[in-house]
C-alpha cells in the first residue's frame, strides 16, 4: 500500500518547486489547491506612486507576488530603473525576484531572526527611525497591519499599494476525506489565511499529524486552531520547509494512531 502523501498548500508557481523540493527528498507529495491569487486593476493611486517612485526613500515588497507585480509595473514605467532607492522584502523568495529583475540589493531579516516575518523585517537596524521620509510598501489586499502601523509609529510617510488579493477555494472531496480522516504525512502550510481556512476540515486526527509551518507566529495560530503537533521549519524556503518536513516524518512520534476515527 503507498505511503500518505505530504500535502502542500502554497498556491501558484512556488507550490510547484516547493512540491518538487520535497518529492525530491523522496516524501509523496499532493498539492491542495485552496487558494488563488489575483492580480488588482491598476488605479490612479498605484499608477502616481510608480510614476513617482523615484521620490521615496524605501521600498517595501511583501511577498513574491507583490514582487511580480512591482518588477512588470517599473518595466512600464520605468526604461530606466531610478537609482538611490533602498530595498526590503520580508523573505528570500522575495528578494531573488527583486534582484534577478531588477539588478538591486534587497535588505531581509537579520540570521538571526532565524524567520521570514514583519516582525524580523521591522528588527532591521535602518527600518528603525524614519522620520519624514517616503516609504512605499507594496502588498496584497488586506492582511497583517502589524508593518503599515509600526512603519507610520517610526514616522515614515507610508504609500501603501494593495496589488493582489487572496481568494481562498474550497478543497476538492477527495481532499476533505483526507483531511477528515489525518491521511497523510504531513502538511505544509506557511500562510495564517491558509491555515485558518483548512481547519474547518481538520479532523482530530489530522490535528495530530505533523503540521509544518514556516514561522513562531503560525505556530501560535496553529496552537489557537488546535493543531498539536506543529513543527517550526527554519524559513519558508523549499529547502527550509523540506528540512522540517523531514524531520516531522523521520520522527518516531510522526505516525498516529487513528483508531479514534
Amino acid at each position: 500500500m503507498a505511503a500518505p502523501p505530504v500535502l502542500v498548500t502554497r498556491p501558484g508557481k512556488r507550490g510547484d518547486v516547493l512540491s518538487d523540493a520535497i518529492a525530491s527528498a523522496g516524501w509523496p507529495v499532493e498539492r491542495i489547491t485552496v487558494m488563488r491569487l489575483e492580480t488588482l486593476a491598476e488605479t490612479p493611486d498605484m499608477r502616481s506612486a510608480m510614476l513617482d517612485i523615484d521620490h521615496f526613500q524605501r521600498v517595501l515588497v511583501i511577498s513574491p507576488a507583490a514582487a511580480e507585480w512591482l518588477v512588470e509595473a517599473m518595466d512600464r514605467y520605468w526604461p530606466q530603473f531610478p537609482v538611490g532607492l533602498a530595498y526590503y522584502a520580508v523573505g528570500a523568495a522575495t528578494a531573488a525576484i527583486l534582484h534577478e529583475h531588477l539588478g538591486v540589493r534587497v535588505h531581509l531579516p537579520a540570521a538571526e531572526a532565524g524567520e521570514d516575518t514583519s516582525e524580523a523585517l521591522l528588527g532591521l537596524a535602518s527600518l528603525q527611525s524614519l522620520q519624514d521620509q517616503r516609504v512605499l510598501l507594496v502588498a496584497g489586499e488586506g492582511g497583517r497591519r502589524l508593518l503599515a502601523e509600526t512603519l507610520v509609529a517610526r514616522g515614515a510617510r507610508l504609500t501603501r499599494l494593495a496589488v493582489y488579493r487572496r481568494c481562498t477555494l474550497e478543497p476538492s472531496p477527495a481532499i476533505k476525506r483526507r483531511l477528515a480522516r489525518g491521511d497523510f504525512q504531513a502538511l505544509v502550510v506557511s500562510s495564517g489565511e491558509i491555515l485558518e481556512h483548512l481547519a474547518r476540515w481538520c479532523g482530530n486526527a489530522a490535528l495530530n499529524q505533523p503540521l509544518i509551518v514556516s514561522s513562531a507566529r503560525l505556530t501560535t495560530l496553529a496552537d489557537k486552531l488546535g493543531f498539536r503537533a506543529p513543527v517550526v521549519a527554519l524559513g519558508a524556503t523549499p529547502a527550509a520547509l523540506t528540512a522540517a518536513v523531514a524531520t516531522a516524518c523521520d520522527s518516531e512520534d510522526a505516525d498516529v494512531d487513528q483508531d479514534d476515527l
